[in-house]
């Protein structure tokens, strides 16, 4: 392979469809104690009812035409696969955008939002607000994956997102992400300022200027959420740690039974979302299940937890992603997993010039709220075009 760029139609085919209606017939389900709700992990009621609609009523062909609906593409950089979107606007004054998903998300977050962003006349929007949208799936993930190498760390990430962006032919964009989303935007505006216009993140990282005294300078609600989230760190941080030290092991039980990786996947969106305890309050059945099958049917989920693995303890780029000055903006969702006080991102992030606090969402910003994302996006990116 080489980095030609191909033209890429989802499709999956009935032998793959069967045996997975097979696996989830033969689910064989754990014991849950009475009353425990999502305290321990997944609601197995929930989980049931998802994992039965999904073997009865999901129509996976529906969803291959909504990822068919934009343009995709595959080519190979750096020795690993890539598969993206490249949705060119209508608009000849549209700006390049490159928007990266996290984990556990795909591209599949950013379905509802291709359209109003690469052509928002059609979308009752404005069109000098048009992007060229470029969506890569990280390499590990969905069809990008699994990754061959080891090694395969944030900052490789963004060299591959740098390349593409050179082998589409733009030399000037934004770039936009959450969750892994944001560290490989943040680290393509540490490695390549002069290519970035600017920079937007739905979640932003930072230190305390003084680490002896970390809440000084921080006003009540800042110190509330700090304290919050030491809190969250403490009691939902063990997914964190066991992809880091040995995802292959967790990855045999989510690639055999897709019970098991929508027991993973799902609790994740529940948790970090906007939705108390009703997950379907932010996500349908359906949006959930299609972004979990882009890792049931590659088989990805063991290669994007090894993302974690690399830049586990020890092996994380350290000092890649600081001093920051490319223009940046940061909207907060109030749901947002790992809130950052404004002065801690200020340590980093050198040129912070919008910092918005939004109504309602969570870690998925796009995916949850797309129509509070894209109005923020676009009102950001009206001082860069």
């Amino acid at each position: 392979m080489t980095e030609e760029i191909r033209p890429f139609t989802c499709h999956v085919s009935d032998e793959v469809l069967a045996d997975l209606k097979d696996r989830l017939a033969r689910t064989r389900w754990p014991d849950q104690l009475p009353d425990a709700g999502w305290d321990y992990g997944t609601e197995m009621g929930f989980l049931q009812s998802l994992c039965g609609y999904w073997r009865d009523h999901f129509d996976w062909r529906a969803a291959e035409a909504r990822f068919n609906a934009f343009p995709q593409f595959m080519t190979e950089i750096g020795g690993e696969q890539l598969h993206f979107y490249h949705i060119r606007s209508p608009e000849p004054d549209a700006l390049p955008l490159i928007i990266t998903h996290g984990y556990p998300g795909t591209v599949a977050e950013f379905l509802d939002i291709f359209g109003p962003l690469s052509n928002p006349a059609s979308h009752g929007g404005n069109p000098r607000d048009a992007f060229h949208v470029i969506a890569p799936s990280i390499p590990g993930y969905g069809f990008s994956g699994p990754t061959r190498h080891k090694g395969f760390n944030l900052e490789k990430a963004a060299d591959v997102n740098l390349r593409l962006m050179e082998l589409l032919g733009y030399d000037r964009y934004i770039a936009q992400g959450g969750d892994w989303g944001s560290g490989i935007s943040s680290a393509m505006a540490a490695k390549a300022p002069e290519r970035l216009i600017a920079l937007h993140l739905n979640f932003i990282v930072g230190f305390p200027p003084d680490p002896a005294n970390p809440l000084a300078g921080l006003n009540d609600k800042e110190r509330a959420l700090v304290e919050w989230k030491a809190n969250y760190d403490l009691h939902e941080h063990g997914y964190r740690i066991i992809q880091s030290t040995k995802p292959q092991s967790l990855a045999y039980g989510m690639t055999d039974s897709p019970a098991g990786l929508a027991a993973w996947v799902v609790e994740k969106f529940k948790t970090w979302s906007d939705c108390s305890d009703d997950i379907e309050s932010s996500y349908t059945k359906d949006q959930l299940l299609e972004n979990i099958m882009l890792y049931w049917v590659t088989g990805t989920i063991n290669s994007a937890m090894r993302l974690y693995y690399e830049g586990g303890p020890g092996r994380e780029n350290a000092g890649l992603i600081q001093n920051i000055t490319v223009p940046t903006g940061h909207a907060f969702f109030p749901a947002e997993i790992r809130p950052t006080p404004r002065l801690w991102a200020d340590q980093i992030y050198k040129n912070i010039v919008r910092w918005t606090e939004m109504p309602k969402g969570g870690h998925f910003a796009a995916f949850e709220q797309p129509v509070a994302f894209i109005d923020e996006l676009r009102t950001f990116a009206r001082d860069f075009r």
